[in-house]
């Protein structure tokens, strides 16, 4: 399977869950270290979009592609498996215990998860601290110049 990030092109040559545990987010808790990727670029563009307006958007974001081995253990939760209120902003506790819960239990590597900003697709959680972490590698980088339009009233 092949995932997606975007990232701020100094962070591009690494996978850690650092800078998703510097202030947690939807699905962890400020501490915890989780990789969020998305099963196609667009997602993964609106994922970051999302956080931004034209003033405020860099630009020097990277797109990774990743490559996950079939073989790399996968867990899917559906919109049932939520909790009520899973997709609300700010986001609820509810989801961060669910993340932290999946991180720190180490039974799978990845978890599909709905997306919240676009429904019907899914963010590909990563543990970077389970067995089969090492299995996962970045086989693209390339730059990625947000289309300015999106940004316009």
């Amino acid at each position: 399977m092949e995932v997606f990030r975007l990232t701020r092109k100094k962070y591009a040559g690494q996978l850690s869950g650092k800078g998703a545990a510097l202030h947690g987010a939807r699905w962890n808790s400020k501490g915890v270290e989780l990789i969020y990727t998305a099963q196609n670029r667009s997602l993964a563009m609106a994922e970051i979009a999302v956080h931004f307006s034209l003033g405020t958007l860099p630009d020097d974001y990277v797109m990774l592609t990743l490559f996950i081995p079939d073989k790399v253990s996968l867990q899917k939760i559906t919109r049932g498996d939520l909790p009520k209120r899973w997709n609300d902003f700010p986001h609820p506790q509810e989801t961060q215990d669910l993340g932290d819960r999946f991180v720190g239990e180490y039974k799978t590597c990845i978890l599909q998860i709905p997306s919240v900003v676009t429904r019907g697709d899914f963010n590909i959680l990563i543990n970077p601290h389970h067995p089969d972490f090492s299995q996962i590698k970045i086989v693209d980088r390339s730059p990625f110049p947000f289309d300015r339009r999106l940004f316009n009233p």
